[in-house]
């Protein structure tokens, strides 16, 4: 019995010591300026996103909370400050990796800004964008950045120019909101000019569906890239699909090779590298080599398209720096609702490998 309770006091003894330490570290927000020799209202900035604190400064802040364990309460914050520090990101196809660049182009610029993300699979569908937009008019987040079609957009600009949103990659200038994307058309037709410079002449197009303005742009930059070089487009060459995924691709490519000697492209202009990957397969399925038979260019460079064989000659798209541009136009937007936040078209650029 003595040797049982001379034992006891010891865990409670440390229990004590760690509770009374934990409360020395993390303590309150005072605990954290004083530690990070800065004052409350620094902290304070640091917490809240402001733009305003050195990076030195911030990081040092920053490594203070980590280290001390302080949390925000962030619903009492919410309630004071009536912001909810959250972006809505409305991705219309999560299975597409070219979004997800741009989702973490997104999101380094809101974690610098101290907001969180919360990503919205939207199926390019009218209604359930229009759900994700209650959350902004119940100011249950901040704001929303949309990758959603043009026509979806369309839908809803008449109730929701008002709201704080950008539109990123597609975009319609009509809607009147904030944008950033390329310019398509030309981005298109340098592909096309490309591949008529190599020799081919029957320069078939595998397209998305036309209700996305890229798809439109992309198909008139292929149109009147072969036009300028006095070839007539002929509706045999070109193909709509209604998803952007390799089998697609494969299975376009395939029909396109089933045209008469003469008359099958001698190459494949793909407007998304997940169709121009399957373009690659669909075609060796049919006894084409590429590019000596058939020669591909895609859209967009994600990562596989210099992996494959042979590795794919693309359109590059700056993909991270498209979701960096529009969080900072978001973030303006926060600054000042009332001022004119303009659209910004980024550069791309054709990145020539071995397809075509």
């Amino acid at each position: 019995m003595p040797a049982r309770s001379s034992r006891s006091p010891q865990p409670q003894h440390k229990a004590a010591s760690a509770s009374a330490d934990a409360a020395a570290r993390g303590g309150s927000i005072a605990a954290v300026a004083q530690r990070a020799g800065v004052s409350v209202a620094t902290v304070s900035r640091v917490l809240n996103g402001h733009a305003n604190v050195r990076a030195a400064t911030r990081e040092r802040v920053l490594a203070e909370i980590e280290a001390s364990g302080y949390r925000v309460n962030e619903l009492a914050r919410n309630l004071r400050t009536a912001e909810s520090r959250l972006l809505l990101t409305m991705v219309p196809d999560f299975g597409n990796p070219f979004y997800a660049e741009i989702v973490r182009g997104i999101d380094s610029v809101a974690r610098q800004h101290g907001f969180f993300l919360l990503l919205c699979d939207t199926g390019a569908d009218a209604g359930r964008e229009r759900s994700y937009f209650d959350l902004l008019r119940r100011h249950r987040a901040d704001g929303a950045i949309c990758l959603d079609p043009a026509t979806v957009q369309h839908a809803l600009a008449a109730e929701s120019t008002a709201l704080p949103w950008v539109a990123c990659c597609e975009f319609d200038p009509d809607v009147g909101v904030p944008y950033v994307g390329i310019d398509n058309y030309r981005a298109a037709h340098d592909a096309v000019r490309h591949l008529i410079a190599r020799g081919r002449r029957r320069v078939a197009l595998i397209n998305s569906d036309e209700h996305y303005l890229y798809a439109q742009q992309r198909r008139d930059g292929w149109r009147d890239a072969l036009g300028e070089a006095g070839i007539a487009t002929r509706d045999a060459w070109r193909v709509n699909v209604n998803c952007l995924d390799y089998d697609a691709g494969a299975q376009a490519a395939a029909a396109l090779m089933q045209l008469p000697a003469g008359e099958a492209p001698d190459a494949i202009f793909a407007v998304s590298d997940t169709l121009a990957v399957g373009v690659v397969n669909g075609l060796r399925g049919a006894g084409r080599r590429v590019p000596h038979d058939v020669a591909v260019v895609g859209f967009d460079d994600i990562a596989l398209a210099a992996q494959i064989d042979p590795p794919l000659t693309t359109i590059a798209q700056p993909m991270r720096e498209l979701g960096e541009t529009a969080a900072r136009l978001l973030l303006r937007r926060f600054a000042d609702p009332r001022a004119s936040v303009p659209g910004v078209l980024l550069p791309h650029r054709l990145v020539v490998r071995e397809s075509g």
